[in-house]
């Protein structure tokens, strides 16, 4: 019965990482909307986002790097998942983990540049003692910076292999005996709505590309939802699914020395 134990810990600790994950992550983003007007100010003209950068000081660059890293427990949570939802030769999961893990990797990348590389280009745009020439260079140092590393790595391919994670991750729920369906239907609704956001940032590159607006905060939410609702049911003290309780009788029946 100690594997038992163990195991309904192992559930719950992936499921505290992955509700605690998605909750923590919203308190650097909505300082993030109060100091610095995201995401709006990523669309914004280049000396408006510099000036008021600068202006955010040390605090802002605190929150950036906080907004990076403080949905880490959320990639333990992705991994730890394998664990329980694992069969034992499950390569679709399997890949799945692997592109969850990429996704949130890319989209770290992403968000330190606000941390290592805008805030010595901010400092020098605005220095009084900066030639105009060398503010011109600035500024498209920044608007390359600011493209491949906000919009294809941290907001293209980031938000691309997480949706692609949770539409895999939800197929997998959909047959698993520890959620209820509808779980693995919100998920997949996250991924369409989340994908449809990628519209705005093909229309940085490509003029008059339709843009669907509203699709990139609201898959965000729910992506952000879906992640609190696994949490809720890996935290729930349940009997597992029927395949887990098979490996912990086998389990059971081996230190006990009885063949299986």
């Amino acid at each position: 019965m100690e594997t038992n134990t163990s195991t309904k810990q192992f559930r719950q600790l992936t499921g505290l990482f992955f509700a605690l994950g998605a909750i923590l992550v919203n308190i650097p983003y909505t300082l993030l909307i109060l100091n610095f007007n995201y995401p709006d100010i990523l669309r914004a003209p280049v000396d408006q986002i510099l000036t008021q950068f600068q202006q955010g000081g040390s605090p802002l660059i605190f929150t950036w790097l906080a907004f990076a890293w403080i949905g880490l427990p959320m990639l333990f949570a992705a991994i730890m998942l394998k664990r329980i939802l694992d069969d034992g030769h499950s390569y679709f999961l399997e890949t799945a983990t692997i592109i969850g893990v990429i996704g949130f990797i890319v989209q770290v990348i992403g968000l330190l540049r606000w941390v290592f590389v805008v805030p010595v280009i901010a400092r020098l745009y605005i220095d009084p003692t900066t030639s105009t020439g060398m503010k011109e260079a600035l500024s498209s140092l920044f608007i390359g910076i600011n493209q491949y590393g906000g919009v294809v790595l941290g907001e293209h391919l980031g938000q691309f292999f997480i949706i692609i994670w949770m539409s895999m991750i939800s197929a997998i729920i959909y047959k698993s005996q520890s959620f209820a369906k509808w779980v693995a239907w919100l998920g997949w609704i996250a991924s369409a709505v989340y994908l449809l956001g990628q519209t705005e940032l093909f229309a940085t590159a490509i003029p008059n590309f339709p843009v669907i607006s509203w699709a990139g905060l609201s898959g965000s939410i729910l992506w952000l939802l879906w992640m609190v609702v696994i949490g809720a049911f890996l935290l729930r003290n349940k009997v597992e699914s029927t395949q887990t309780e098979a490996h912990w009788k086998m389990a059971e029946k081996l230190n006990a020395g009885e063949r299986p």
